[in-house]
């Protein structure tokens, strides 16, 4: 099965045009799914933004999720969320997102990946495998780690932080679903080019 490419959106202080832009390339050029993550905006601006970005992976046949808010997915029919640690249980979260909505978990742990299967994650985000810059807080996770939680859940799980090209071929033997990147897209100086190496390489795998 081809392995998946998963853009995980932030913004380097270019203007919105801009960055629905950077979206769209990325989405036109082979990633499999999008996942809004803005950390910093009101609610309103957060819906208006996921509305514009969910025209977008619309035209290409793509799911959008949106990072933590239930509410924003729901209000602009949204194709699921993903959560971490710090948001709510597992469980509450697929009790509202309903079965139809897809639901991605981060696990750094075992423990917290075969629990959060259990409890109705549809996908893992585990990491940070590498040192990463987004401004989100984290440690890192394992190589070994990431390996013995694709072994203990069957559900796909998608390795995430510092994931750059020339990084692809450590996840070979690993039994990820694929990969999700965040500034290796969204600071390429040419994002179709770059969508288009990093597909190239995932098929190594």
């Amino acid at each position: 099965m081809a392995k998946q490419l998963y853009l995980v959106t932030a913004r380097y202080g270019e203007t919105e045009s801009e960055f629905l832009n950077k979206v769209e390339t990325a989405c036109a050029n082979g990633v499999t799914l999008v996942q809004l993550r803005e950390k910093n905006l009101s609610t309103r601006d957060y819906y208006e933004l996921a509305l514009k970005v969910k025209q977008i992976t619309d035209r290409y046949g793509l799911k959008l999720i949106i990072d933590d808010r239930i509410d924003i997915c729901q209000a602009v029919d949204a194709g699921g969320v993903h959560i971490g640690d710090d948001e709510l249980p597992v469980s509450v979260a697929r009790q509202l997102l309903g079965k139809e909505k897809l639901l991605g978990v981060s696990a750094k742990t075992v423990a917290r990946a075969t629990e959060a299967a259990a409890e109705g994650a549809d996908y893992l985000g585990t990491g940070a495998i590498f040192p990463t810059q987004t401004k989100v807080v984290t440690k890192q996770t394992s190589v070994d780690t990431l390996r013995e939680i694709t072994a203990a859940v069957n559900i796909p799980v998608v390795a995430i932080g510092g994931i750059t090209e020339d990084r692809i071929m450590t996840f070979k033997g690993t039994g990820i679903a694929g990969i999700s990147v965040v500034s290796e897209i969204m600071k390429a100086d040419d994002i179709a080019q770059k969508v288009q190496h990093l597909k190239k390489k995932l098929e190594q795998l």
